[in-house]
């Protein structure tokens, strides 16, 4: 009973902030206009994602009390969450330099991978990896990697918090199943933050994330899909499915511009998402469809991940390929495409 008061709370707070950073943005012209690599036509404020932020890190203390996270979990996450968020929050007001957004994101991700002893051992074909020495490295290229392509995949009304929260709901489903509930609670609170977010960015979007919010998210999910792995293997790779349509994305996005030696921290418009959004003339018909491939697609292949059903590569193969198909198909990195 007293854990539903506290979801009622975090997207209450969420809600009111979103609201309150609305005002703010249009009060200080903290404005996205609209340019040629824009998906959007009308100047919108940005910068709500801080609600998010606020209202989760907020409940930290809490879930340390609760005993839902550890105090270790708690500041690694508070702590890397924080300082991506800053950063962003930096960058929203003015600009900071490619090189330095990246040195910030990989000193983030060391400080969470410090407070939790590293990377837990990888299951893989009913092996259980021991990476030693590597598993830091691939645990920090891991996180700033998938905090890059939350920025990256934040480009169209109500998108990334549709992702953040199906891959909470889903994992909070999959953790239930597999008889791990003490894990439901952060990335449930973590979904009704973004929740209350979403009632202002859902297409027609009044407000945008902006870098502090995707960043936020980007390292948050991060945190919380390598705190389940110290609890069990399976459940990293259940969360790199569930992130799948934004991993996809942006990785074969990147990769197609750097083929054709393009420079990557130049902006561009050219994600499958973003096609997808031009060839419907719709943010809301694309968001929607990523909730229902989230939904009925890759939650289901998770799940039998999760319960040892299913070998994760292969669960991730089964997973990926129709989507490396849909963004091959909506031009993912082309440098044309209608």
């Amino acid at each position: 009973m007293i854990f539903c008061w506290l979801l009622i709370v975090v997207l209450c707070i969420s809600l009111a902030s979103t609201w309150a950073l609305r005002r703010y943005a249009l009060n200080a012209s903290i404005m996205d206009i609209p340019n040629d690599r824009s998906s959007h036509t009308v100047p919108t404020p940005r910068g709500g994602g801080v609600a998010i932020v606020v209202s989760f890190i907020a409940m930290l203390p809490i879930l340390v009390g609760f005993e839902s996270l550890t105090l270790s979990d708690a500041v690694a996450m508070g702590g890397a969450g924080l300082f991506v968020a800053i950063l962003g929050f930096a960058d929203d007001h003015g600009h900071i330099a490619a090189v330095w957004r990246l040195l910030g994101h990989f000193i983030a991700a060391a400080w969470l991978l410090f407070w939790l002893n590293g990377l837990a051992p990888i299951s893989l074909f009913s092996q259980t990896l021991e990476l030693g020495w590597a598993g830091p490295l691939f645990g920090v290229l891991y996180l700033v990697w998938l905090l890059n392509l939350y920025n990256f995949m934040d480009g169209i009304d109500g998108l990334a918090s549709v992702e953040a929260i199906c891959a909470c709901l889903g994992m909070c489903v999959i953790y239930y199943l597999a008889g791990a509930p003490q894990l439901v609670a952060a990335p449930l609170l973590l979904s009704a933050a973004v929740m209350g977010f979403l009632f202002w960015n859902f297409p027609p979007a009044k407000i945008f994330m902006g870098d502090a919010g995707s960043g936020f998210l980007g390292i948050a999910l991060g945190g919380l899909s390598l705190i389940s792995a110290w609890h069990s293997p399976h459940f990293l790779w259940s969360w790199l499915i569930l992130l799948g349509v934004f991993v996809v994305d942006a990785t074969f996005t990147l990769f197609r511009r750097v083929a054709r030696g393009e420079k990557v921290y130049q902006a561009h418009c050219s994600h499958a998402y973003q096609n997808a959004s031009r060839c419907f003339r719709s943010h809301k018909f694309v968001t929607l469809a990523v909730l229902a491939i989230n939904i009925l697609w890759l939650l289901p292949i998770a799940v039998l991940v999760a319960l040892n059903a299913l070998e994760g590569v292969i669960g991730i193969l089964v997973a990926y390929i129709p989507i490396v198909v849909l963004a091959w198909k909506f031009g993912a990195g082309s440098v044309s495409h209608q």
